[in-house]
């Protein structure tokens, strides 16, 4: 649990640090490619003044070639930004003490009795992101956790479970000298369930924290997108959440949060009347539905709401 728990608190610290250098480094070079085709066009205007037809039809094509090329830069860019915030994530979660007090413990500093059963922790964690960069969405996933997108009705997965027996999975595990043994389903070294996870120190290189990386165009059609851990998807289907999700979400008259407040003696508790957010609704109702189903796994679910509902 300790590497889920250093996930939670810092991948998004991660993440932003490196979407921000990413940013910086997109930015220099928009700069020097506009100031080299500045430069290209006055040098060549007279020598295409007289063919104003095919200099226009010449620009056209220019600027498609431009926002074709910034379009790739981008994508290389954030798919850079999210293997490194994940591999920061997987060294942070690795080297982390076992007593689970997160990022402000240092291992060999600490004076906890799990300190010296360091070496022993294997205990790890999936981890999904999604980025909403403009017209486009972009999901990274490592492990078993899932995102999936409702889409006029339809769920639409965004990212493959890492499981053991997927075949490109188990070519790279044997590549690696690593086992699937099958014990209670498919494991790595019959131990772990998945095939790529986060701060699993004693199944490298086996499991790496290598993300698989999604870009979906985004439409009017888009609803909802929900992550969840794999306590949510063994015992609810894509299909299932997403419809769940989605009437959460259209509901007009969303449930109100009480939280009991300090009162005098003897009065009742003070109630909040703020309206609670729609998709915290849904997130919730899915997680019991999960619990209903007697999941066995951790339940973690998230639900975005792409239509701003409130």
């Amino acid at each position: 649990m300790q590497a889920a728990a250093l996930c939670r608190e810092q991948m998004h610290v991660i993440l932003a640090e490196e979407l921000a250098g990413a940013a910086a480094d997109l930015h220099q070079t928009a700069a020097a490619s506009s100031s080299s085709s500045s430069s290209s066009s006055s040098s060549s205007y007279s020598y295409w003044e007289k063919k104003e037809k095919e200099q226009q039809q010449h620009d056209q094509d220019s600027s498609e070639q431009q926002q074709h090329d910034q379009d790739s830069s981008e994508q290389l860019a954030w798919r850079g930004a999210l293997s490194r915030s994940f591999a920061r994530a997987d060294a942070l979660a690795v080297s982390a003490c076992a007593c689970g007090r997160g990022s402000t413990c240092v291992p060999k500093s600490c004076s906890c009795l799990l300190s010296s059963a360091q070496k022993g922790a294997i205990v790890g964690s999936t981890a999904v992101v999604a980025l909403l960069v403009r017209d486009r969405l972009i999901v990274a996933n490592c492990g078993d956790s899932r995102a999936v997108l409702s889409r006029g009705g339809v769920a639409v997965p965004l990212s493959q479970d890492h499981k053991p027996d997927r075949p490109d999975e188990m070519a790279r595990i044997k590549a690696a000298g690593g086992k699937v043994m099958y014990m209670n389903g498919a494991r790595v070294r019959g131990i772990l369930a998945m095939s790529r996870a986060l701060g699993h120190r004693l199944l490298k290189p086996e499991v790496i924290c290598e993300p698989e990386i999604s870009i979906t165009e985004r439409c009017e059609e888009d609803d909802c997108l929900i992550l969840a851990s794999d306590g949510l998807w063994d015992v609810i289907s894509n299909k299932v959440a997403c419809d769940v999700a989605r009437q959460c979400l259209e509901d007009g008259s969303p449930t109100r949060a009480p939280a009991a407040a300090a009162g005098s003696s003897g009065s009742a508790p003070a109630v909040s009347q703020e309206e609670e957010p729609r998709c915290f609704r849904a997130a919730a109702l899915l997680a019991r539905l999960a619990l209903g189903r007697e999941s066995s796994d951790n339940i973690s679910v998230v639900v975005v709401d792409l239509k701003a509902r409130g």
